[in-house]
């Protein structure tokens, strides 16, 4: 297994099949009054109108997780990023469909995002079944990498949470090689069924259920911010 490095771009698909003439008119109608501004500082008060929580998904999918946290939680502030654009118009979706209007998209890469909010400015960031990149000489590419880990951990407040997602058995090893290594993470499972059973406050996705499908395992990494 090579060295994790510390390349910063996050990669992701950004097309997938032709929209619908509804989830076109999503796109055009919708998303422009949730989107992320795309320049200039970002805080609570610019994308939501007051001083509230933050929480970040970092490749959301389809939005069934994002839409779940924030229907849960009406007062915290989510930002999902997605570079895919049909995952974007699942998000929107559940936008309308659950009047949910603590939510901001941007559809491109997270690490934007994170580098123009305050530090020590989120109380929770999702990542939830990254692209696992599973050739050797991807492996700079997994999300999991110390270049995006230092604006992570810069962003999140002490004592936050980072949620990590993986059925793919090459990400979860690398993720613990990689967490392992840093001292500003501490990983709070104490046994194993800590990191094998889903935490009642973790939506399930299409996803997920899709890997159990097939027989997959899935993990479920809680870290804190130290």
């Amino acid at each position: 297994m090579n060295d994790p490095v510390t390349i910063r771009r996050l990669y992701g698909r950004r097309q997938g099949h032709k929209l619908r003439q509804g989830q076109a008119a999503l796109v055009e109608d919708l998303l422009p009054t949730v989107s992320v501004p795309e320049d200039g500082a970002l805080d609570a008060k610019r994308l939501f109108g007051d001083d509230r929580p933050l929480e970040v998904e970092i490749g959301f999918g389809a939005g069934e997780h994002l839409a779940g946290q924030a229907a849960m939680r009406p007062g915290t502030g989510f930002i999902g990023c997605e570079p895919f654009l049909n995952g974007v118009v699942g998000a929107l979706g559940h936008i309308r469909d659950g009047g949910l209007a603590n939510v901001r998209l941007h559809m491109g890469d997270a690490l934007e995002v994170l580098e123009r909010l305050p530090d020590a400015s989120l109380s929770r960031l999702y990542l939830l079944h990254p692209d696992p990149w599973p050739k050797a000489r991807h492996a700079k590419r997994r999300m999991i990498n110390h270049g995006p880990l230092d604006v992570i951990a810069a962003k999140l407040k002490p004592g936050a949470e980072f949620r990590l997602g993986t059925d793919d058995p090459t990400y979860c090893r690398w993720s613990m090689m990689v967490m392992n290594q840093r001292r500003d993470f501490a990983w709070t499972a104490r046994t194993p069924q800590d990191f094998l059973t889903r935490p009642a406050d973790w939506p399930e996705t299409r996803y997920e259920r899709k890997a159990r499908r097939q027989g997959h395992e899935v993990w479920y990494f809680r870290y804190l911010r130290v």
